[in-house]
Formats: C-alpha cells, structure tokens, sequence
C-alpha cells in the first residue's frame, strides 16, 4: 500500500494539531508574570485569559465560515485578495512573510535554548540549527510533516495536562487564590486591563493556522471548522487552568514581573530537581510550536508566489512541497536571530497582525451579503454577527492601546506595510513587461 500522503490529505486531527501546536507556545509560561505588575486579582487575571481565549473562538468562528466557502491556501492573503482587493490581501501576506511567522519561530527557538536545563547552549547557534532541523524535516514529505506534528503536539498537550492535574490535586501553596470570586471591577475598565489583553491575544495567535492549509486537507468543509474552533476552545481551557495554577502555588509577589513562571511553580509544588525537569520539556514542547509555524508560514510565501511575479521564484516544487519558501523563511528567522532585532518586531508584529485579523473578520459582513442571493454551502458562524462584532470592537480597543503606549513600534509597522507597497507595485511592473 502506497503510504504517501497527496496534497489534500491532511486529515482533521492534524488541522487540530497543527492549531493546538501554533496557539501553545512560551506565552501561556512567561506572560503572567508581567500581568501582575499592574494587576493584582487573580479574578481580573483569570477573567483576562478567558477573555483572550473568547476572542480568539470568535475570529476562529469567523475564518471557519469564509475558509470553507475560500478554500483557497494562504489565510489572510487568499482571504483578503478574494473578498477586497488583490492589493490588500498582498499586504497582509507581506506582514505574514516578513514577520507573522519569522519572529515567533526566531523567539521560540531562542526560548528552547534558554529553557534546556543541561547544557551552557550557545543561543544563536543553537536556535539557528534547531530551525533549520525543522525545515529539512517540513521539506521532505506532506507524510512526514504530518506525523510529526501529531505526535509533537500530542507530547505537547500531556505535558500541560500532567501540570495541570498536579497542580489541581496538591495542596495550595499561596493564599492569593483565596480571594476568587471578588471581581475587580476598576481593574477590568483600566488601561493596565487593555494592555495585558495585547499580551494574551499573542499568547493565542496561531487560533487561524488551519486556514494556511486549506488546500491539504481532505474535506476543508468538515476538517476546517472543528481545527479552528476545537483547537481554539481546547487551548482556551488549557491556558485558564494552567493561570489558575501558577496562581494556587505562587503568592504574586513572587510571580510579578518575573518570566519563568512554569519553573517557578514547579520548584513550589515538587522541589527544584523537577523544576529542571520541567524546564527541559518545556523546551522540547517548544519544537512542536517551531514546526507548526514553519510548516504553516511557508505556505504564504508559496501562495503569493502563485500569483505574483516578484516572489515567482518560491513557487510550490514538486510533490507540493515549498521547498524554497521553506528555506527562504528558515534565512528570515536566523538573520532575526544574528541580528537581535526581532524583540522589538514582535511587538508590532502583534499589531499588525490583529489589523489583518480584523480586515478579515469584517470580511464576513461581504460574503454574507455576497451569498444574500444563493444558498451558502459551507460553514456559517453561529449568532452572526454577535461574534465578529465582538472581535472587531475588542481587537480595536487593543489596537488603540497599543499606539497610545508602543508609537514608535507602530511607526515601523506602518514603515513594513509601505515596503510591501513597493513590493506589490514592483511585481505589477514586472507582471506588465510580459
């Protein structure tokens, strides 16, 4: 029996897996510690996760309907060039290519060098072949790449589970916990409230993956919604019971402002051996994240290389595998790397990521007047249009928060999004000479 995988067989548990893999990353263990700076009730801090999580399941909500009707590979570019403009759908994949994808693997990578407990790792080198290990893997088979991310994740989520179940079942180590169930209700209209939002909807970015692959997989009309809804509502829980321990077994005094959080509470529940323990499958949780966004970020390149001249030499190669965008993404993350500046990237790489989501989101409204006078066959959000209306308010309440407290770093994502003007107007040029 022939054991290959053609281009649309990729089955819905590894939509899933691939969604659970991209949302799960180092947010969900470093965050929190800086939300408890500027908040102190784990009420308010628990509720803020929730919230995070509710606006995620909304824009999955969203994608789930214009993926199944677009099943076209790509997320926001296919998206945006089918329902607007091919211009506004470049840009949005210009944001994906530059940094949507590069600077969370360049990050995580660097997490994986900085949480392996055992070795004195050269972090840049490191992260570098770790990458570029992940790609070679992406770059053989559709087969290959499916495996391993399925039993990456599956390793992934036992891990956060076994966490979970020991932090639930022991004794609590802080009082704090205690005052659950007084809502603070100064702390949820603040500004502290808002800005704390930006942090977790990152540590929930990756709600959309299954939409980059919607041409891989077997059924999109059934496999698509239950990838990004399942995943998102199951990475929702996750993420609010892990809060809820690092809670229990902390007092926040000894949480504020620091990163290894994970480790911290570790080392309060089962003593400093297990803390390095923990430290070491943190970092090989962090592989399945890595693998889950090359996989994913590549299939953008590869699907604006499809229809525009200027990225012609990063179309899909042979078996439908895109080798070569695989590549260039792996050069992106490692000169992120060498350079250092991918700190200050991700943070209006955040922005302008959540402005695609919301130009996307909205796009619903079209396709449902689109679809007024034919009968829509594929998925349809439920409650429409209570759920996009909530993502785009909430998205844009964070985007204003965000330019109020970050103008420098949203200067330079407006500097990106230029480039990719100038990009787009090149490759027309090039289009035009033919």
């Amino acid at each position: 029996m022939n054991k290959s995988i053609r281009y649309n067989e990729i089955t819905t548990l590894t939509g899933l897996a691939l969604v659970i893999a991209n949302m799960i990353g180092t947010g969900a263990f470093t965050s929190l510690g800086f939300q408890l700076v500027d908040l102190q009730n784990p009420t308010t801090l628990l509720l803020l996760w929730i919230l995070g999580g509710f606006i995620a399941l909304s824009g999955a909500f969203s994608y789930a309907e214009i993926g199944t009707q677009i099943q076209k590979s790509g997320g926001e570019y296919a998206f945006l060039s089918s329902l607007f403009h091919p211009l506004v759908g470049y840009l949005s994949g210009w944001i994906s290519i530059t940094v949507g994808f590069a600077a969370p693997i360049a990050l995580s990578s660097i997490a994986f060098a900085a949480y392996f407990p055992f070795f004195n790792l050269n972090p840049q080198w490191t992260s570098i072949l770790l990458i570029g290990f992940i790609t070679a893997i992406h770059t053989r088979s559709l087969a290959f790449s499916s495996t391993f991310q399925n039993v990456s994740t599956i390793l992934k989520v036992a891990l956060i589970l076994a966490l979970i179940i020991i932090g639930l079942s022991t004794q609590a180590s802080s009082e704090d916990v205690a005052t659950l169930g007084g809502i603070g209700f100064t702390e949820i209209i603040s500004p502290a409230f808002a800005i704390a939002l930006i942090y977790v909807s990152y540590s929930y970015s990756g709600w959309n993956a299954a939409a980059y692959i919607i041409e891989e997989f077997k059924n999109p009309k059934k496999s698509l919604p239950i990838a990004l809804i399942g995943g998102t509502i199951l990475v929702t829980l996750l993420y609010t019971l892990l809060q809820y321990v690092f809670l229990k077994h902390v007092p926040i005094n000894e949480l504020k402002g620091q990163l290894d959080v994970g480790t911290i509470t570790m080392t309060k529940m089962l003593g400093e051996n297990y803390a390095k323990l923990f430290g070491l499958a943190i970092s090989l949780l962090l592989v399945s994240s890595i693998s889950a966004m090359v996989w994913v970020g590549s299939r953008v390149t590869s699907s604006i290389a499809n229809d525009h001249k200027f990225w012609q030499y990063f179309k899909t190669s042979q078996k439908h595998l895109p080798k070569k965008a695989l590549w260039f993404q792996f050069l992106i993350s490692a000169l992120l790397i060498i350079t250092g500046t991918f700190e200050q990237i991700l943070i209006y790489c955040g922005i302008l990521l959540t402005v695609s989501s919301v130009v996307t989101v909205f796009g619903v409204f079209k396709l449902r007047i689109q679809n007024r006078s034919q009968a829509q066959s594929g998925y349809k959000s439920p409650f429409f249009p209570i759920f996009q209306i909530v993502f785009i308010t909430l998205s844009l309440w964070m985007i204003v928060y965000a330019f109020i407290n970050k103008p420098t770093e949203t200067l330079i994502g407006l500097g990106n999004i230029f480039l990719g003007l100038v990009t787009y107007l090149w490759s027309n040029k090039l289009k035009n000479k033919q």
